[in-house]
C-alpha cells in the first residue's frame, strides 16, 4: 500500500505518545479504521473536522499541528521530506512549506542542503 507524508506524520505523532489506533480513535472520536487508512496512505485529504479531532487526540506541539494541517491539504508532499522534518525538529513550518516547493533535480533529494539554502536566503532577506 502506498505511504503518504500525512500518514507517516500521523503515525509518528501517535507513536510519540505511545497510543494505539483505538486510543486515538476514542480520544478523537474518529473511527480507528479510518485513522489506519490515513496512516497507511489508503485515504488522503481528511476533512478539517477530522484533522481537528486528531489534533485534540494527539495533542502535538504547535509546530507539528501546523505541519499536520499543511500535509492534510497537500497530499503530494514527498514522504522522505516528512521523515526529514520529523527527525529535525528545528525545521519550522514555514521552512517545511518552502522545502515542499523545491524542485530536486537528480536521483535523490538532499533536504539538508535545500534547507541550508532556504535559511541563507531568509537570513539575507532579514539583513536586507
Amino acid at each position: 500500500m502506498p505511504e503518504s507524508a500525512l500518514g507517516r506524520w500521523l503515525k509518528g505523532l501517535r507513536d510519540d505518545r505511545s497510543l494505539s489506533l483505538r486510543d486515538v480513535s476514542q480520544r478523537g472520536e474518529v473511527d480507528h479504521a479510518y485513522v489506519y487508512r490515513l496512516e497507511t496512505g489508503a485515504k488522503e485529504s481528511p476533512s478539517v473536522d477530522v484533522i481537528t479531532k486528531l489534533i485534540e487526540a494527539l495533542t502535538p506541539s504547535s509546530r507539528n499541528v501546523e505541519i499536520l494541517r499543511f500535509l492534510a491539504s497537500h497530499p503530494s508532499v514527498d514522504v522522505g521530506l516528512a521523515d526529514f522534518a520529523r527527525e529535525d525538529e528545528s525545521v519550522t513550518p514555514e521552512e517545511f512549506h518552502m522545502l515542499t516547493t523545491v524542485v530536486n533535480r537528480g536521483a535523490r533529494p538532499d533536504y539538508a542542503t535545500s534547507l541550508a539554502r532556504i535559511r541563507r536566503f531568509m537570513q539575507e532577506e532579514d539583513d536586507g
